[in-house]
């Protein structure tokens, strides 16, 4: 742009350039050009513009994306500052792509850089205000009441029998999911019920057909599944009969609704969300090339767990071996036995002497017995008299004329009668 013709209404800015101010002899520069462009824009007032966001990107709590017109033939840059994000009601604030709003917006031109965009001052959602309020209430009656509970989510079946399909007839979400699950996993079988995925048929229809795969015992797990859209044609995977049924469902319901933005509150009731019918393909039924390596795998690890416990066994058994109570366990019995054969000895060689020991005792005792025993007395020749009563006739009056005696000498006794006492004692 070389020149500017100021709009109606509008001043031009002093040092604008005009077409007679410049030529290929004496051009302007680009620093005044630009800041002739801003002059004009600054010029221009606030205006509300309607679209489609196609870009939402957050840097440093500010936003920078883009609108693209219904028709898809325009397209304009726009930032909105953290301060203004903050004043934005709550549902406001995280907007995603694929969100229609309404914007107030200011022009803006960078002098530096040439670049052209629009300052957002104001935005809101363009049809859906009630319908966002009354599916944020619903949400909170429904989190209240724990159907987004974690623990009352059910898991699924590692390897489903039959999968329950939920989709659009001849729909791309229904070939996803088939196409995806039978490269993962070639010998799946499914179940589908074609229900319409938008409109007034869609919640009586989807129920149905939910109503009849849990019924169904060889069906493992149901997937609901669509294509992406906007938030008005997903309005029926957010309704509350919808969601009470598939709370209630005893089967595992996996929503498959939409592009990894949308976000119904199916999402929230259901077992398992996931982001695209691709992704709840992947999710539903294992690889079957992961699964095969994943038991090579777990082979190798047990084949080599086993191997070194076996080496470790056999290493700690030759070292067991090499001990030398195990290399020759006939020395452990040859030196018990020496021990044994010594201390047999020494027990015998105690016991004689104890005995030797007893038996010279026992001949000292005799011979002590036989000084002191009257015997031996009686053997040098002396005898003792007895009267009837068994009385020691100690004193020759205890024997008077005519008693009867009983005289014991070293071999053996014979009885006598006393004559009475002699006048002298033959032994004296």
């Amino acid at each position: 742009m070389a020149a500017f013709e100021s709009m109606p209404g509008q001043t031009p800015p002093p040092d604008a350039v005009h077409p007679r101010d410049s030529s290929a002899d004496a051009p302007t520069s680009v620093a005044r050009l630009n800041e002739t462009i801003r002059g004009f824009v600054s010029n221009w007032g606030s205006v509300w513009v309607e679209g489609e966001i196609t870009a939402w990107n957050v840097r440093g709590g500010h936003v920078f994306g883009r609108l693209k017109d219904a028709s898809g033939d325009a397209l304009i840059s726009f930032r909105l500052w953290s301060s203004v994000l903050q004043r934005l009601p709550a549902d406001m604030r995280d907007l995603k792509i694929g969100d229609r709003v309404v914007a107030c917006v200011k022009s803006d031109y960078f002098v530096k850089s040439g670049d052209f965009t629009f300052t957002v001052s104001a935005m809101r959602h363009t049809g859906l205000g009630d319908q966002l309020e009354r599916l944020e209430r619903l949400r909170a009656q429904l989190r209240s009441e724990g159907l987004f509970d974690p623990a009352r989510k059910k898991r699924l079946p590692f390897l489903p029998h039959v999968i329950g399909l939920i989709t659009g007839e001849r729909s791309d979400a229904e070939k996803d999911v088939h196409r995806n699950a039978e490269l993962r996993w070639p010998q799946v079988r499914f179940r589908t019920i074609h229900a319409a995925v938008q409109g007034d048929r869609c919640v009586p229809e989807t129920i149905a057909a939910l109503a009849a795969l849990d019924a169904d015992p060889d069906v493992d797990v149901i997937v609901i599944a669509r294509g992406g859209g906007d938030p008005q044609t997903l309005l029926g995977f957010s309704d509350e009969r919808l969601l009470r049924a598939v709370a209630a469902a005893a089967t595992p319901v996996v929503s498959a609704i939409g592009h990894e933005n949308d976000h119904p509150l199916l999402d929230d009731v259901a077992d398992l969300r996931a982001s695209t019918p691709t992704d709840a393909a992947k999710r539903v039924v294992p690889d079957v090339a992961e699964q095969r390596a994943l038991v090579q795998q777990l082979r190798a690890r047990a084949r080599t767990r086993l191997t070194q416990r076996l080496a470790n066994d056999v290493a700690q058994l030759e070292q067991l071996r090499t001990r030398p109570v195990l290399r020759a366990p006939e020395a452990m019995l040859t030196s018990r036995a020496h021990e044994l054969f010594a201390l047999t000895a020494r027990g015998r060689d105690v016991v004689t002497r104890v005995v030797h020991d007893g038996e010279r005792r026992t001949s000292q005792l005799r011979a002590s017995l036989s000084a002191l025993s009257p015997g031996a007395t009686l053997a040098r020749g002396y005898a003792i008299a007895y009267t009837d009563g068994g009385v020691i006739v100690r004193d020759a009056a205890q024997a008077p004329a005519g008693t009867d005696v009983v005289v014991a000498v070293a071999a053996g006794s014979f009885a006598a009668r006393s004559e009475g006492p002699v006048p002298e004692d033959p032994l004296a």
